[in-house]
């Protein structure tokens, strides 16, 4: 049901339109003067407001002025008894939808009412789309590692240097590697974006090099792999640490000729691409236990990019709350709701061991169930019911009675078996979500289920 705000110092007029707007099944509110008026808007989510221009207390050319500061896509119909060409000229220029006369005509008045209402649909509907649709989300937050990230972006993005961007999964990473695109030489060409991890091994370089028809059993037909894709443009690796070796051995020798060979082929291909590079591993440890080469690393590396866990940037928590409860009430067409300081101390107080990622989907379920004012007792009952809230960025001391293992490839099997059974339970057993919170394949989540012989309700 839509609400309106009727604005005029004639308590005739506002009975009249409260009783025809009623009777049309729309939520009606009213006061006598601009002052109250302008109150009410800052406090309330009209859909639309009708104010008289001549009032006593406050001019309606004001009062529009002044309700659109505050609320910019709120649509004004203005009325007067003084309805002149100049007037209604005047309105449509500071942003009034429509002008109508008084007395107001009955038929008129209820069809500009429902298209303005319209108009404003359309107005959240439009921002959504462009949202849903834009090339890449700003980087929020205003401590100090986020602002050294802004800065080294803005130097590097301009040249041609290869980057590697590390950090935890759900930093962000992959927004940078966006800015980095975006803000670069190459923007109008295509940003190509490959997971390493979620393609199998057997399968990474026909996806980064392409294929010929007929060279293995599956390629019925010739495939232009991410490399040509990318080629004028950036193409971005993520995951870069679980590739294979001999996978890294050919994007190594690509990134060395700029070019590349198509798997069954023979032809060599020039290729133009701007490499970035991300990672959620040690790299350097990596290379030191055999799984990367340190060629391709140097390669990689001219530029090194790391994103801080959200641990070590609380105070960007309440800046990235604020822009995540904005995006997510206007999805779901309902009024933006508020934080109160208990709700954002908690907030800030939480482990977030899935950084970003684990704030927007809390933030998301925090606006689903709680009231108009998400307060601290719903931060400790729905943000993350199964993870104690720490008073500090601290872990707690460890609980594991260590002299049950026999070795470190031990302990690492009970731990990670008792990460996953932790998450399946904290998800209700939902693997889909389960392995997208803890950003693994879902078909590798079932392998690791069925190793550790985990069962629900165990």
């Amino acid at each position: 049901m839509a609400k309106i705000l009727i604005i005029d110092d004639e308590r005739a007029i506002r009975s009249t339109l409260r009783e025809i707007l009623e009777y049309e099944d729309y939520e009606v509110e009213d006061v006598d003067n601009g002052i109250d008026g302008l109150e009410l808007i800052a406090k309330n989510d009209y859909d639309l407001v009708l104010c008289d221009i001549k009032m006593s207390r406050m001019d309606g050319m004001e009062v529009l002025s002044e309700g659109l500061a505050i609320k910019p896509d709120l649509p004004f119909i203005m009325i007067s008894g003084h309805g002149t060409v100049e007037t209604a000229v005047e309105a449509s220029k500071k942003g009034a939808f429509d002008f109508i006369s008084k007395p107001p005509d009955l038929n008129r008045l209820l069809i500009t009412v429902r298209n303005a209402l319209d108009r404003g649909s359309l107005v959240v509907e439009t921002k959504v789309l462009k949202r849903k649709v834009s090339k890449v989300r700003p980087i929020l937050g205003d401590s100090t590692p986020i602002a050294k990230i802004k800065e080294t972006i803005e130097r590097v993005a301009p040249t041609d240097a290869r980057v590697l961007i590390t950090g935890a999964n759900g930093s962000g990473k992959e927004l940078v590697a966006r800015w980095l695109h975006e803000k670069s030489n190459r923007s109008n060409a295509p940003l190509i974006e490959v997971n390493c991890a979620a393609i199998p091994s057997e399968l990474i370089e026909s996806e980064l090099f392409g294929h010929e028809k007929g060279s293995f059993t599956s390629a019925i037909k010739q495939r232009i792999g991410k490399f040509e894709s990318a080629s004028g443009g950036t193409l971005f690796m993520d995951e870069i640490g679980d590739m294979s070796l001999s996978a890294q051995a050919k994007v190594l020798r690509a990134l060395q000729e700029s070019k590349i060979t198509r798997v069954g082929g023979e032809k060599e291909i020039d290729v133009d691409v701007r490499v970035v590079a991300a990672t959620n591993k040690d790299l350097l440890k990596e290379i030191e236990a055999g799984n990367f080469r340190m060629d391709l690393y140097h390669r990689l590396s001219v530029i090194l990019i790391h994103v801080p866990p959200l641990t070590e940037r609380r105070d960007d928590i309440a800046l990235l709350t604020q822009s995540f409860l904005e995006e997510i009430c206007t999805d779901y067409g309902m009024p933006v709701k508020k934080v109160s300081d208990g709700a954002m101390e908690a907030l800030k107080a939480l482990p977030w061991t899935g950084n970003i990622r684990e704030l927007r989907n809390m933030v998301e379920r925090l606006i689903i169930l709680s009231d108009k004012t998400i307060t601290e007792d719903d931060v400790k009952a729905f943000a993350n019911p199964s993870a104690p809230v720490a008073a500090s960025a601290e872990p707690a001391a460890p609980q594991t009675d260590f002299n049950q293992f026999k070795n470190f490839q031990d302990y690492k099997d009970f731990a990670e078996r008792e990460y996953i059974k932790f998450k399946l339970e904290k998800n209700n057993w939902n693997v889909s979500k389960t392995a997208d919170d803890i950003d693994i394949q879902r078909s590798h989540l079932y392998s690791k289920i069925e190793k550790y012989g985990l069962k629900r309700g165990e």
